[in-house]
């Protein structure tokens, strides 16, 4: 299908749900500098001043600054992930598809507020790891950052995914605050959670993790011959044996908590998203879920 057909089919299938199901408002997804409230957190070492709550400051003994709706123009970056295992998906949807899904609703909605999207791609393909595309206005660009995430080369040779280097990478190359999206399955060293942090305080910072049911739950189907898609690795598995779904299951286990860990200690906004999750209510979820948060503050 065409980027063109695509964003056409979600304008109908999920804008037009979003908008029913949110009922137009859609300020709780997106943070920023304006003039409605939207949040009260601690002061950090790089807040402006002018920005501290100081009744909330003097309640609380210590100093807390307020984070407000965006009601000028901001940039929003979507970092993207497409490392080899993003192809993955068992029931005829991958991850990169469910991506591409998502950039163009999110772009979307960004837009519409007028604000500019740009994208810092992860791609073991290019020269230098990374692709940069700057942050612009239209359709024409959105078409351009979905047609580069759809057609972008799958990694041949083994590689590894170095999630540490390219967070450090955009705390690098984004200056001004924004809207920040982190898409990955975060797959391999769980080592980021000072990087994301740091994005996070200097950023509206939203880490979207997508992942693929049979990732989690080995399913009973006899000899299976499964290669790893970022090192090459092959391996014939009995999936039929008990015992060995059993281990399976404790190694997700395992590393779902050290996942889980590591997003508490980055201490970002975290969005789940299954290949096979309907995303309008995958985005409602999430709003409610920035809507409680926002309540407690």
């Amino acid at each position: 299908m065409s980027v063109e057909a695509l964003l056409q089919r979600l304008e109908w299938t999920v804008l037009r749900r979003l908008d029913g199901l949110l009922q137009g408002d859609h300020k709780t997804l997106f943070r920023g500098s304006g003039l409605e409230l939207a949040d009260l957190r601690e002061y950090q070492a790089h807040d402006d001043v002018r920005h501290i709550d100081w009744n909330v400051t003097a309640r609380m003994q210590s100093p807390y600054v307020r984070e407000h709706q965006e009601d000028r123009e901001i940039s929003a970056w979507f970092l993207l992930d497409l490392s080899g295992s993003m192809d993955f998906g068992s029931a005829g949807r991958s991850k990169r598809e469910v991506m591409v899904d998502f950039v163009a609703v999110m772009a979307k909605l960004l837009m519409q507020r007028g604000n500019r999207i740009g994208a810092l791609i992860l791609t073991p393909t290019a020269p230098s790891g990374f692709q940069h595309i700057p942050a612009r206005m239209g359709r024409r660009h959105l078409l351009h950052v979905m047609h580069t995430v759809q057609t972008a080369p799958r990694a041949a040779a083994p590689h590894l995914t170095d999630l540490n280097h390219w967070l450090a990478s955009a705390n690098g190359l984004l200056k001004r605050r924004a809207s920040v999206f982190v898409i990955s399955d975060f797959m391999g060293p769980t080592d980021w959670a000072a990087e994301m942090g740091a994005l996070g305080r200097r950023h509206d910072t939203v880490a979207v993790r997508l992942f693929d049911p049979v990732e989690m739950s080995l399913p009973n189907a006899g000899l299976m011959m499964l290669k790893d898609s970022e090192t090459s690795e092959q391996l014939l598995l009995d999936t039929a044996d008990p015992q060995f779904r059993k281990r399976y299951a404790s190694l997700v286990a395992e590393r779902e908590q050290d996942v889980q860990t590591t997003f508490a200690q980055s201490g970002v906004d975290g969005l789940e998203l299954s290949t096979e999750e309907d995303l309008a209510q995958a985005l409602i979820r999430f709003s409610e879920l920035r809507k409680r948060r926002m309540w407690r503050a």
